[in-house]
Parts: C-alpha cells; sequence; structure tokens
C-alpha cells in the first residue's frame, strides 16, 4: 500500500489539483473526482487503484483535450502521450487515449512519416531525416517506408549548397570543406554531398 501525502490545486486549473503518493507526484486529477473516491491526505491506497480512478473519471476529458491538441497539426504517438504525460495523465490514460484517435483516424504514425519526409526533403537529407522522425518516436520500418518514396535528394543537396555558397568565393578551399560540413549536418550522405559539390565546381 502506498500513502497519499499530498493533495494541492493546479495553478494553471484549479478545477485540477496534483496528488503525491509517498512524497512524490503520481499523477492530475480533477478535484471533484477526489472528493467523490474521498481521497484524502494520509489515505492509504495503491497505485494501480489510483489509476484505476483516474482512468474511470478522466478518461474522456483526457480525449478531448488531445483532440484540441491535434488540430493545428499531426502527431506522432509519442507526442501524444508526452502531452498527456505533462498534463499528469496516468499510462493507462494515455493509452486509452491513442487508442481511440487510432479509431477515428487522427494517429498514423507511418502516414506521419510519409508526410513529415516529403516536407522535409526539399532542404535535408535522408539521414537527418531519419533521426528526427526517431526523436517524434518513429518506428525504424515506418521511417524506411517513408524514405524510399523520396526522390531528388541530389536535387535537395544542389539547392541547399547553392544557397550556402551564396555570396562566397567556392575557389577558397575553406570554404568547399564548410560548404561539405553543412551539407553532411543537413543529414545529406557523404556521396550526396561530394556529388553536389563537385557538379558545382564543374560548372564554375
Amino acid at each position: 500500500m502506498a500513502e497519499i501525502t499530498a493533495i494541492t490545486p493546479q495553478i494553471k486549473d484549479k478545477t485540477r489539483c496534483n496528488v503525491e503518493v509517498d512524497g512524490r507526484f503520481f499523477c492530475g486529477m480533477k478535484l471533484v473526482t477526489v472528493m467523490q473516491y474521498k481521497l484524502k491526505v494520509g489515505a492509504e491506497v495503491t497505485e494501480e487503484r489510483l489509476s484505476e480512478i483516474q482512468l474511470e473519471s478522466e478518461k474522456e476529458t483526457a480525449l478531448d483535450k488531445a483532440l484540441f491538441y491535434i488540430t493545428s497539426s499531426m502527431k506522432t504517438e509519442r507526442e501524444i502521450r508526452d502531452f498527456l504525460r505533462k498534463k499528469g495523465y496516468l499510462a493507462d490514460v494515455q493509452s486509452y487515449v491513442t487508442e481511440k484517435l487510432r479509431e477515428y483516424g487522427f494517429l498514423d504514425d507511418a502516414a506521419y512519416a510519409r508526410a513529415y519526409a516529403e516536407s522535409m526533403a526539399k532542404k535535408k537529407g535522408g539521414r537527418l531525416i531519419a533521426f528526427e522522425l526517431r526523436q517524434k518516436g518513429i518506428a525504424d520500418e515506418a521511417i524506411g517506408e517513408a524514405l524510399e518514396t523520396l526522390t531528388g535528394e541530389e536535387t535537395a543537396a544542389r539547392n541547399t549548397l547553392e544557397k550556402y555558397l551564396r555570396g562566397k568565393d567556392i575557389t577558397d578551399k575553406k570554404v568547399i570543406q564548410k560548404a561539405y560540413a553543412h551539407l553532411l549536418s543537413k543529414g545529406f550522405d557523404y556521396d550526396t554531398a561530394k556529388s553536389a559539390l563537385g557538379s558545382l565546381r564543374d560548372e564554375d
């Protein structure tokens, strides 16, 4: 058994409170739920029971917040879970919400990966796009499938290079070295960066 050691109102939402268990933050919860289940400081309760209470009382509220969160742009499952976790929702609520969003067609990591890769391909290489998608919680399989649909990476590298070298002396070896490093930092692989530099110098 664990002990509820604090129940404090949230600063940004006075209808909710933070519940601490054994001296550490455990979850956020509506004040009406706290009163309904007669939760109070000093009461003994299992963490599993608190998770059940939050799931039953707040799953629809959490779903509404997640739906509002995704109105501006597509989100990944990890981003949804991180958003809810920061709001104080536990893993059971997060799982309920993400499952509902998938059912409604609002959450699709594979589709997100394809859209993100396509939008970034004009200015970034596949390596950087893959890294950023992993940071967003996308699985490697979905990343691989998204990158397979891309074409014109050499053109993107060339455009990036021309923009970087605008107004610079391309006969200067140090400038070329920095341009090469710039292409690598944008996620283009070594061969693509070398090819873009070579074609530009040949034209010059």
